[in-house]
């Protein structure tokens, strides 16, 4: 039996769209293409000026069903950085203004010569009306196509209300106004449609981080290749000075890469022999040979753009009752200004000419744009620069929910810690044998064992140059839970938790140790003996570290004002009040399962609300899902993170948490003031009727004035920082 669900997403097509000048077009190009043969369902992304859709249709098609606003449609493969519309897009920027606005200057060309020609002849003259005239038709020719059509469906947009005041001015002869009207709502747009390929561009600069062409060694010799033809497997050359093209794994040489544009990590990170690198990263120093891991659409940065576009076209709650709010807002306005024509006149007060005048205002006062605009231009500009600081928000709701949390969880291991154990301590107990000797038997049984604290063992070993290759062990085994033995030169050695040792019954194991042994603990680390059956030789102390920024992180959350921040570990009750004393957290939960830490989540949320949970995406899936918002770190480098998270912190970087519900606090506060001014200017303007003093100049200033304050206002998202 096919699944229908499955079938749908093997007939999706996405494109991009050019010329969207504002949210409402989008709406109607997406209910148009919906109605198309052969088109199963279809879903416009403003945000990112794309279109998802399932099913069948051609690129003429959708531009006729486009047409209306000029829409011009581009097939886009997904991901792909080399795309057809960006280059197009790059193009059109470099159109001289005069030529990208000829019918705009045109048009306020001809409205200056009708105010001439007002002053000298008349406002009654034949040449002054056909000035005005000319004006508008050349101004908003596209926009009366639109508005009648809306009229003759009986659709009502912030269009249908313009063309219905323009011909209702033109009626009564306010031909000087009506064109003002035109030019001031044609300049409205253009600045509405600037202002979000502005937001836009912060995304599509992505796009361009990483070169088209890289050097790959095939069958011995160095071709330059097109990233489109570069496959999983081949040896890519990087040099210094070059960005890397693909991504992939090192295989040979050493060098510093600046991840800034993919992690936000201002500082290059080094890299060596089997060390991942990422796509529109830059080489700064030595020279790398790298196996490509990944196909120029599945790199992480391919992705990164593809899920903040997908995230810019998630409708947030505040979009989600704007777009609601619209749809019932711009009927009532044709009744409010119908009933402001009608009535008064009906009840002898005032002249008709006077009360259909004030309608028409009413109607071009009532125009939606600012309200409808107010909401994605703040969510695209605040997620475009989440994105380039190297968070990866994955849509409006998580950008809000962001900004109204109470309390935050941290995994410990991976995420408060380095989550790589090292030696703090190391004490000789015995001084019958010798440091060195004793760390040489030490990293010879290790060596065998599977344990994860055994790491840290040999990389000391390293970075103390210990040889224990001539060292023969027998009868090695490991004892569950408790530690390993083995025999060098016929001794038996223990190596394992104090508990070991206890049931040992070794003489040494005193009150005077196993204070020492607390002490230890107590400092969160994790205690290992080294001995025989008879005595205890040396005692060593191995750590997760804590990273140097997770007080500092801990801190600027509380400033900010997060009411409770909490550190989940399955690490022992004395570890982890150390750890969680040390970075300064408020609560400490310790030896949890992932179903307590699960159910810790769910009494977290009964209790705040809005609570959020910082992991590795992985082990803490359970956690990360019954949190309002799952926080994932070092996002670029698991596949997993990136798909599952409501928001991935790209680099291994905590820092970049203060940050982000700083911003997510900033846009909720814009989104808010942006919707609370946009429906206040509406009012006072709607106000100014009963007095009759509402004009068509006041109404299209406080519109146009409304659309640019909030626009200004969204945009200042993009100019965040750390």
């Amino acid at each position: 039996m096919n699944d229908p669900v499955k079938s749908v997403t093997e007939h999706k097509h996405v494109y991009r769209v050019e010329g969207f000048s504002c949210a409402n077009c989008a709406g109607k190009f997406e209910k148009n293409v919906k109605q198309l043969p052969g088109v199963e369902d279809a879903k416009v992304n403003f945000g990112a000026s794309k279109i998802n859709v399932f099913g069948n249709t051609t690129v003429e098609e959708l531009e006729k069903a486009g047409a209306f606003e000029n829409l011009k449609v581009v097939p886009e493969k997904l991901g792909t950085h080399t795309s057809h519309a960006v280059e197009r897009e790059n193009k059109e920027e470099k159109i001289p203004f005069y030529k990208k606005h000829s019918t705009l200057l045109t048009s306020v060309l001809f409205l200056v010569f009708g105010y001439l020609s007002l002053y000298m002849n008349g406002e009654g003259n034949i040449v002054t009306t056909l000035l005005f005239l000319a004006s508008m038709l050349i101004g908003g020719l596209s926009l009366f196509r639109v508005g009648l059509q809306n009229l003759i469906r009986f659709e009502f947009d912030m269009k249908t209300l313009m063309t219905v005041a323009v011909i209702g001015g033109a009626i009564i002869g306010e031909w000087a106004e009506v064109a003002v009207v035109v030019i001031l709502f044609a300049i409205s747009e253009a600045l509405e449609r600037f202002s979000m390929d502005r937001a836009r561009q912060s995304i599509h600069s992505l796009m361009d981080i990483a070169p088209k062409e890289a050097f790959v060694r095939r069958n011995g010799q160095e071709l330059r290749v097109h990233v489109d033809d570069i496959v999983v497997g081949d040896i890519m050359l990087v040099k210094p000075g070059q960005k890397i093209a693909m991504d992939g794994i090192v295989v040979n040489g050493y060098s510093a890469v600046n991840q800034a544009a993919i992690t936000g990590e201002s500082v290059p990170v080094e890299k060596s022999v089997d060390d991942n690198v990422f796509a529109g990263t830059l080489n700064e120093e030595g020279i790398l040979e790298v196996k490509i891991t990944k196909l120029v659409e599945d790199t992480t940065i391919a992705k990164i753009i593809h899920l903040v576009e997908e995230a810019q076209g998630e409708r947030a709650p505040a979009q989600a009752f704007i777009d609601k709010f619209a749809k019932y807002y711009t009927p009532i306005i044709m009744i409010v200004a119908a009933l402001v024509a009608i009535v008064p006149p009906l009840l002898s007060i005032g002249s008709w000419e006077t009360w259909v005048y004030q309608g028409l205002a009413v109607l071009v006062v009532g125009c939606p744009c600012a309200l409808v605009i107010s909401t994605p231009i703040s969510i695209v500009s605040a997620i475009g620069n989440a994105a380039k600081k190297g968070v990866l928000v994955k849509g409006g709701v998580y950008l809000e929910e962001m900004g109204t949390l109470k309390a935050i969880a941290f995994d410990k291991t991976g995420t408060l810690t380095k989550g790589v154990p090292i030696v703090t301590d190391f004490e000789l107990l015995d001084q019958q044998i010798e440091e060195r000797e004793l760390l040489n038997i030490i990293t010879a049984l290790e060596n065998r064992s599977q344990h994860p604290l055994a790491s840290a063992i040999m990389k000391k070993a390293e970075q103390e140059n210990i040889s224990y290759s001539d060292i023969k062990v027998e009868d090695f085994s490991s004892i569950t839970g408790r530690g390993i033995e083995g025999s060098v030169n016929g001794t038996t050695y223990y190596i394992g938790s104090p508990q070991l040792f206890s049931e040992l019954f070794v003489s040494d194991f005193t009150q005077a140790f196993e204070d020492k042994v607390n002490y230890l603990q107590n400092q969160g680390k994790t205690v290992m003996i080294i001995g025989t059956e008879q005595n205890i030789l040396g005692i060593i102390a191995v750590a997760d570290e804590v990273r140097e920024i997770s007080k500092e992180v801990i801190q600027k959350l509380n400033q900010l004002g997060i009411k409770k921040t909490i550190m989940l570990t399955g690490d022992n009750k004395g570890t982890a009040d150390a750890i969680g004393a040390h970075v300064g957290v408020s609560d400490i939960q310790s030896e949890l399962l992932p179903q307590d830490k699960l159910d810790y989540m769910k009494q977290l949320r009964s209790e705040f609300g809005k609570v959020a949970m910082v992991g590795d995406g992985v082990n803490d899936a359970p956690a990360l899902a019954a949190s309002t918002v799952g926080i994932a770190m070092g996002g670029a480098g698991t596949d997993t993170a990136l798909e599952t998270a409501d928001v991935a912190l790209m680099g291994d970087d905590l820092r970049k948490l203060p940050f982000t519900v700083k911003l997510s606090r900033k846009a909720l506060n814009i989104i808010k003031a942006n919707i609370t001014f946009a429906i206040a200017i509406k009012f006072i303007a709607l106000l100014l009727v009963v007095p009759g003093w509402l004009t068509l100049w006041i109404a299209i200033l406080s519109d146009m004035g409304a659309t640019i304050l909030v626009t200004l206002n969204g945009l200042r998202l993009m100019k965040v920082k750390d």
